[in-house]
């Protein structure tokens, strides 16, 4: 085996810069994700799986020099990276991405990336952070991942192999089928029921190694003849250069479509050398490709960062044809830096050579260095977040009251904005997650509730979306004055409907409403307070969702009034962000009323709605007469493209408390006491 891995190697080298090549053009060029990934990850398979089994059959693997050599090959460039990405990030990035990205670089020096990523495509609130600059790493991180577990896994089949006295190839084969077969069944079940949490998930992604593994197993027993060779050469090239083309690979891999790129790989290795002028294996073990592919590793980790820091410092949301240009030269200049004055250099080095535990010394200090880093830049930002605080009635930062009728203005001209461009990305809205719990009736809602002195004087239920859980930043002070109790039952992208408004056909949350509304019925809250509207966004029509009426009538049923708030605009572009680049007086950063609400809501016309429900409009305190504006007195109004600002909605609280009263007839703080157990 290890002549014929040393015989493919040149090929194998040529494969690994076209798979770099395509990742690089289709990510700055295209803004397409190409499948050249997976490719990278049966490669690994094939290499790492023909080196283990040779071990394997020597009847030892020797894991603390095979580690070791690993650190030496992978940490130097990819820990050099992140320091700098911490460098730059600090001047280039805006202050409103630090946070995220903080975390993403501790999660991708410690090569969890992937599961980062996995948990905030799980993690609604999440999902509206910008592309951070190591996304990229997500693919390493399953990598570093690999060359841990496969070894041992090896190491595993290794002992069974002698303690049953059975040759270990057939054994390894089978574990490796096993492992292709199960992870495949897996993939294609996750990317059906949670794509974007299938992408990054590593077990959906073990079929691609386990492929890799199987063909460095199987290609000593494999005759092909020389021409189906060729074809199979030419149409392995094919078939990666055209996989992203054809398919919208970011929405729809893994599952088995990425079979597509994975296999095209294959054949490309199957066909080897050729000895034909005309086989792909020419192209590939041409002197260009064999040195592109000595740098496509250092190329990989700098196409994605001076891509997105293109981005930033031109203000833009995509590249042209030259700037597209600019961003790949530039980010080969960095790969050839990279390469010969960090990678080849510590790979020549004695490190690890003298000593047995040196290379593992290397790399605790270099990845010590990246988080000293990171953790000097976190400290900086906290600092910077509690720079600020909201009093009662503060005058300089008014926030909502600035709307209100016969307001006038008479704090410092010069006050800072708050919260802090740092902050704004984190300032959620909600109930301490030490008062939060499961139900006792269902142990998938998620129950919150506020603290009361004694017994409280009403109970107020918020649920739905992420909208109406940033609305308990006005609701939590009010309660808090009048003793009464809230809880949020809340679910991110699932508003309070019988139906599945936000992802049609979901139906988790179709379930997890009808057990809200159980909830509801058995708790008998003195109000349920959700979103009434939805849409609210340039292009389309604002509207009430007949899920939502469906959903209402459930509850009144139970005799519970519902307080319906209209919902908050939606935006193409995160205000805060916005005005930070550009300034809160830019038109840029404003968008027309007119473009979002309607003169009149859409429940105002709306027959037969159920007498339970009142709505509370707080448009308003949104925008002006003329614009739906990012800051309002001295307060930035959304963390994001579609969030209000736990900090704004804090300053809405006395006049969310006015127009509850008003609606639910409130006009003082005592209720009746509820019956024992009530």
């Amino acid at each position: 085996m290890r002549e014929t891995e040393r015989r493919f190697r040149p090929e194998i080298q040529g494969l690994r810069a076209l798979a770099c090549v395509l990742v690089v053009v289709y990510h700055v060029w295209l803004g397409r994700i190409s499948g050249g990934v997976d490719a990278f990850f049966l490669i690994s398979g094939f290499l790492v799986t023909g080196q283990l089994y040779r071990a394997a059959a020597r009847g030892k693997i020797e894991y603390r020099p095979m580690w070791g050599r690993m650190i030496k090959r992978l940490f130097p460039a990819a820990l050099t990276v992140l320091l700098l990405v911490i460098a730059v990030s600090t001047v280039l990035l805006p202050q409103n991405r630090w946070f995220q990205t903080i975390k993403e670089v501790v999660a991708s020096a410690l090569y969890v990336e992937n599961w980062r990523l996995a948990a905030d495509s799980a993690d609604y609130f999440a999902q509206h952070n910008s592309a951070s600059v190591v996304q990229h790493f997500w693919s390493l991180s399953i990598q570093g991942q690999f060359y841990v577990v496969w070894p041992l896994l090896a190491g595993l089949v290794l002992l069974v192999a002698k303690r049953t006295k059975n040759n270990v190839l057939p054994m390894l084969v089978g574990v490796l089928g096993t492992v292709f077969a199960a992870s495949l069944a897996y993939s294609v079940w996750l990317t059906a029921v949670d794509q974007p949490l299938a992408y990054f998930d590593s077990l959906t992604r073990a079929w691609e190694f386990a492929l890799g593994g199987l063909l460095a197993l199987a290609i000593d027993r494999v005759s092909v003849p020389r021409p189906a060779r060729v074809v199979f050469g030419w149409a392995g090239v094919a078939g990666l250069v055209s996989c992203g083309l054809v398919l919208q690979v970011g929405t729809v891999f893994p599952g088995y479509l990425a079979l597509w790129p994975t296999l095209s790989a294959a054949l490309v290795i199957l066909a080897g050398d050729t000895a034909f002028a005309g086989g792909a294996d020419r192209f590939l073990g041409s002197r260009p490709l064999k040195y592109l592919g000595d740098l496509s590793y250092a190329l990989y980790l700098w196409h994605w960062p001076v891509l997105v820091f293109y981005l930033v410092a031109r203000d833009r949301e995509e590249v042209g044809v030259r700037g597209g240009a600019v961003i790949i030269a530039l980010a080969f200049v960095l790969a050839v830096v990279t390469h010969h004055l960090v990678e080849k250099p510590v790979r020549a080095s004695a490190i690890g050579t003298g000593n047995r535990w040196g290379a593992y010394r290397f790399g605790v200090a270099t990845l010590a260095a990246v988080l000293a880093a990171t953790g000097a830049w976190h400290w900086v930002s906290v600092n910077r977040t509690e720079s600020y605080s909201i009093a009662v009635d503060d005058p300089d930062h008014p926030g909502a009251v600035a709307h209100t009728e016969g307001f006038t203005y008479w704090g410092a001209a010069d006050a800072a904005l708050v919260p802090s461009f740092v902050a704004v990305s984190e300032d959620w809205a909600g109930i301490d997650p030490a008062r939060c719990g499961t139900s006792p009736r269902n142990a998938d809602l998620e129950v919150c509730t506020s603290e009361t002195s004694g017994h409280p004087t009403r109970r107020i239920v918020v649920t739905g979306d992420s909208h109406a859980g940033q609305f308990l930043g006005a609701l939590l002070p009010v309660a808090e004055k009048k003793n009464w109790e809230v809880t949020s039952i809340l679910r991110g992208g699932c508003p309070f409907s019988t139906e599945s408004d936000a992802v049609p056909g979901d139906q988790s949350c179709i379930d997890w409403n009808a057990a809200v509304v159980d909830e509801i019925v058995t708790t008998r809250p003195d109000a349920v307070m959700t979103i009434g509207t939805r849409d609210v966004k340039a292009g389309v029509e604002e509207r009430v969702p007949d899920g939502y009426i469906a959903q209402w009538r459930k509850v009144d049923e139970a005799g519970v009034p519902v307080l319906a708030l209209r919902d908050n605009p939606r935006f193409g572009q995160s205000p805060s962000a916005c005005v930070e680049s550009r300034g809160a007086q830019s038109p840029d950063c404003s968008t027309p009323r007119d473009d979002l609400y309607a003169a009149e809501p859409p429940y105002e016309t709306l027959p037969d709605l159920p007498p339970n429900v009142r709505f509370l409009d707080f448009s308003d305190y949104f925008c002006t007469a003329d614009v739906c504006p990012p800051v309002i007195g001295n307060v930035l109004v959304y963390l994001d493209d579609n969030h209000v600002s736990g900090t704004y909605m804090s300053t809405l609280s006395a006049i969310a408390e006015k127009a509850i009263a008003e609606a639910l007839g409130w006009a003082d703080d005592h209720a009746e006491e509820p019956p024992p157990g009530g």
